[in-house]
């Protein structure tokens, strides 16, 4: 058996466990999908046939749920989320070419997620900061005032903290323009 045939094997043997804990309860498929996609990263077909195997429900029934809610991903995503809101204020401010320039550095022609798995870029609707328009985020990070010649800069920076730190956070010297400090 290979490496990632037994991590297969272990997060099937851990979602066995969530379904033992929570699968005889009522209304309990959310939290289950929820902890599996924890487990494995997102939901592909299947886990979310596995799941209603086990739940004795329809895979269509687990299916729905999982495409109804934004929460949950069929596919792999990258290390950072980068949302670009294209709702009318960023769009106006020119949103859409920003979204068009991080999938043509990213070479996005299909999915949504980088080769190498660290950036997955998808557009939403708005972020509540239509006075910083146009804006993004990355993951929890609020990036406002964001400009199309910024993008490369903004790749740079989490492909550096990649490289420079692992998963340790570092402050860079002079802090990226618009950018706003966490849970602020």
């Amino acid at each position: 058996m290979t490496g990632e045939e037994k991590d297969w094997e272990e997060k099937y043997r851990q979602l066995d466990e969530v379904i033992e804990r929570y699968g005889q309860q009522e209304g309990q498929l959310i939290r289950i999908l929820k902890e599996a996609q924890d487990i494995f990263g997102y939901l592909p077909e299947e886990v979310q046939t596995y799941i209603a195997g086990k739940l004795n429900l329809p895979v269509s029934e687990v299916n729905g749920v999982v495409t109804f809610y934004a929460l949950f991903h069929t596919e792999p995503q990258g290390k950072y989320n980068i949302n670009i809101c294209l709702g009318t204020a960023c769009y106006v401010q020119g949103a859409q070419g920003i979204f068009d320039e991080f999938r043509r550095q990213l070479d996005l022609r299909e999915g949504n997620t980088s080769a190498d798995g660290l950036f997955t870029v998808k557009s939403t609707r708005c972020v509540g900061a239509c006075g910083l328009a146009p804006v993004l985020t990355v993951d929890d990070k609020v990036y406002g005032k964001f400009r199309r010649q910024d993008v490369a800069r903004l790749l740079q920076k989490y492909r550096r903290r990649e490289v420079t730190a692992g998963d340790q956070w570092i402050e860079r010297p002079a802090r990226y323009q618009g950018e706003t400090a966490p849970g602020h």
